[in-house]
């Protein structure tokens, strides 16, 4: 066989892997979850093929796997998928603890939606204080607009591209490369620094994948 012709079929054999983006930390080294540690809930989290799995059944409370680290300012990537169109999950954002060995995770939350009779997925979430924050929940009309842009950009059955962008009290989200967030906290909970926290839901089952996950302080 050629040199050329070796080259390339080995190329071809190899994983693919994300390209390195300048300034980017990656927050998975795709083996362990060194920095990483389990509250609250009986949720599980495991590691398949370098994506790090949550999942559970009869989930008595919400899980999260939360970072060690804290963030303020920053612009936050990662991709996710459903494994089954069951349950419910989310990715906090500078998110809080509750004092106390095993305290309630609270703060900001990416919504991750696997239904299509509401697909908020990317919606912004206040977990365990306010709710809602976008789409207003009550809202009709911004619940339909919602909806409408959720079922023709989210990819139900393979990887979905999220990025969190968070500058000051100005918060923006995007799916897929459309826009689904941009939210100004001008409230008494604004947050500006917290962990972030992978989420299972409560209830009878829930199956989420990520991978990719990465950050670049700003």
């Amino acid at each position: 066989m050629k040199l050329r012709t070796l080259i390339a079929a080995t190329l071809c054999a190899l994983p693919l892997c994300h390209a390195a983006e300048p300034g980017f930390t990656e927050l998975f080294n795709g083996k362990d979850l060194d920095g990483w540690k389990k509250v609250n809930g009986n949720g599980e989290f495991r590691i398949e093929g370098g994506q790090i799995v949550g999942f559970g059944e009869k989930v008595k409370s919400n899980t999260f796997l939360r970072t060690e680290k804290t963030y303020k300012d920053f612009d936050f990537r990662f991709e996710m998928k459903f494994d089954d169109l069951t349950g419910n999950s989310g990715m906090m954002f500078r998110g809080l603890q509750k004092e106390g060995a095993d305290g309630r995770v609270h703060g900001y939350q990416c919504e991750h939606d696997n239904g299509k009779q509401r697909a908020w997925t990317a919606g912004l979430y206040d977990e365990a204080r306010r709710g809602w924050l976008q789409p207003k929940k009550g809202d009709k009309a911004a619940e339909a607009a919602f909806t409408k842009q959720g079922q023709e950009i989210t990819k139900w059955n393979d990887w979905n591209e999220i990025r969190i962008l968070c500058e000051g009290s100005h918060i923006r989200i995007w799916m897929n490369g459309e826009e689904r967030i941009d939210y100004v906290d001008d409230a008494e909970e604004f947050t500006p620094e917290g962990f972030l926290a992978l989420q299972v839901h409560s209830g009878k089952s829930c199956k989420v994948r990520w991978r990719n996950l990465r950050i670049k302080p700003l």
